[in-house]
């Protein structure tokens, strides 16, 4: 179990920001986005993902993870908002969100399924953005040159994903979820993470202009393929999720740790019950 603290983030997401806000790279930029596009809706179905697996457990196993949920559920409550609000200025820039448009009809799709595909679903997803979060604390070159405002949201967000990355997990085996539906279910979320990931970012590079640009496609190479590139570098923890014994917090969470103990100016902690 974790203790999971709600925090209020401190900064200005009231202020525009520039089209191609990260240093000025069209390809960093419009990836960011493409991430950011997707978080609302996900966080939201990770919620009621969460939510509704806790109410099928029974008595005992409730009151065990009652609090951690509810502290999970305000992190991610608070991750959607701030998304919302920087997902706002991407409108009026004239980004068309089709990565959300999917999600929701896949999600629609869904309803009735047995609620332990849809946390073994969130807790896959989880596994990918702890993966990402732990990287960008590693490399915060990754935002070189963004406002300072910005680098602090994701270095946050990333902070607070590495922090509840159990919380998912947990919950589907305390319902009795399996190996093998955990298995095809990552499986799945794997694809479809990267392919709507991949589409939304070209999606942005397009509207921005610089889709067929050699830069563009230098710096995509630098950011995902590189020996320890976002993709290419997290090649070996993604393949963790795979055995059988795999318990996220195999995972080493320091630098998310040490990350919200140095940067205390930048949130006031509100507690779980507050937020949730």
């Amino acid at each position: 179990m974790t203790d999971l603290v709600v925090r209020k983030l401190l900064v200005d997401l009231s202020t525009p920001f520039a089209r191609r806000w990260n240093g000025g790279d069209a390809f960093r930029s419009a990836f960011f986005n493409a991430l950011s596009m997707s978080f609302p809706v996900g966080e939201q179905y990770f919620m009621d993902s969460v939510r509704a697996g806790l109410k099928t457990l029974p008595a005992e196993k409730r009151a065990k993870f009652a609090a951690e949920v509810q502290g999970f559920v305000g992190q991610e409550a608070t991750h959607r908002r701030v998304h919302a609000l920087f997902n706002g200025h991407l409108d009026t820039l004239g980004y068309a969100n089709t990565i959300e448009k999917r999600s929701l009809a896949r999600i629609k799709k869904q309803v009735g399924m047995d609620p332990r595909i849809h946390v073994a679903a969130t807790a896959a997803t989880e596994h990918f953005t702890a993966l990402f979060a732990d990287w960008l604390l590693r490399h915060p070159e990754a935002l070189e040159g963004a406002e300072e405002r910005l680098q602090t949201m994701w270095l946050w967000h990333s902070a607070e994903e590495s922090e509840h990355r159990s919380t998912a997990f947990d919950i589907y085996q305390a319902m009795g979820g399996g190996y093998a539906w955990r298995l095809r279910v990552f499986r799945f979320v794997s694809f479809v993470f990267m392919f709507d990931l991949l589409r939304q970012t070209v999606r942005n590079l397009w509207h921005d202009g610089a889709l067929f640009s050699v830069s563009t496609w230098r710096s995509a190479g630098k950011l995902l393929l590189t020996k320890d590139g976002m993709i290419r570098g997290n090649v070996a923890m993604w393949r963790d999720y795979l055995r059988e014994d795999f318990h996220p917090e195999q995972h080493d969470a320091s630098r998310s740790q040490a990350w919200l103990a140095e940067n205390t100016r930048h949130f006031v902690p509100v507690g779980a019950a507050a937020a949730a």
